[in-house]
């Protein structure tokens, strides 16, 4: 019978998001936000049914209800982990490492030994294991936030730096020429021609590395840690059989993730209006 109210609940949101989807209003914002959230809530729903109705051990699967009310009787923990791990670790990991890629692909765009030469150790950078780095930085910088934000920034640093070179080579030999038929060296021509032409590439890499800043400042957490903060959270909470919280950590994590990618993306419309993959 449980099966039967699953599938039913999970049969009546596919019917409601497949309306939606094909409806006169399905480019409206709203028809857009309610897609996805009505599919989320079906998830949840079906979730909750099948844990509750097969008497699932919380230890293997809490229920999202369970979940729920740990996001709000630990919300001070919560948010203490995630101001230590997102904000100082993730947040200043991926600056660090955004600007020094940038900076690099400068560098590189200027020299063609250059491009050759780093491109391949940024390659072997972006092979390192998390796993193989964490503890060494831990080792230099100690097991506060500053190690992990040394994680995170070598982490960002390749997808940032290959797109930002593939970027600044998008422009045509005829744009070019105009540019220097106008009289235009090479810092003119790389501000008001190259960069504008490269934005698509940049953010292209500012989006991978969001997500690869925050896995890898959680799993850094893991190798040393000051008692706070996501990654020592989950460990210790799963240690202690304490799924629900590991759960809540995740939910957190995923929550954050998701509105750095949107926040990114909607910088990357706000600049980038002008580009065909934009209108």
């Amino acid at each position: 019978m449980i099966i039967l109210y699953a599938i039913a609940i999970w049969a009546a949101g596919w019917w409601l998001n497949v309306k939606l989807a094909k409806g006169a209003q399905s480019d409206h914002p709203i028809v857009k936000i309610l897609i996805p959230a009505i599919f989320g809530i079906t998830v949840i729903l079906v979730w909750e049914l099948l844990v509750r109705g097969f008497d699932v051990n919380p230890v293997i699967l809490p229920a999202p209800s369970s979940i729920g009310a740990r996001l709000l009787v630990e919300g001070p923990r919560l948010w203490a982990d995630f101001h230590q791990t997102i904000i100082k670790g993730a947040m200043t990991g991926y600056v660090i490492g955004g600007i020094a890629a940038f900076g690099v692909a400068v560098l590189a765009d200027r020299s063609d030994f250059l491009t050759r030469g780093i491109l391949p150790v940024g390659g072997f950078m972006a092979a390192l294991p998390i796993v193989g780095t964490a503890p060494i930085f831990v080792k230099w910088l100690g097991s506060d936030w500053e190690s992990k934000a040394a994680v995170v920034a070598v982490m960002v640093f390749f997808p940032i730096l290959v797109n930002t070179v593939a970027g600044l080579k998008d422009t045509s030999a005829m744009q070019r020429d105009l540019m220097r038929t106008y009289g235009a060296g090479y810092w003119p021509t790389l501000f008001k021609l190259r960069l504008p032409a490269a934005m698509p590439f940049i953010f292209n890499g500012l989006k991978i590395a969001t997500t690869l800043a925050l896995i890898g400042a959680i799993v850094a957490e893991f190798f040393g840690s000051p008692t706070v903060g996501m990654g020592f959270r989950i460990s210790t909470s799963f240690g202690q059989l304490a799924l629900d919280m590991v759960w809540a950590e995740i939910v957190v994590a995923a929550l954050a993730g998701s509105a750095f990618y949107g926040a990114m993306t909607l910088i990357e419309k706000r600049m980038t209006f002008w580009h065909p993959s934009q209108r």
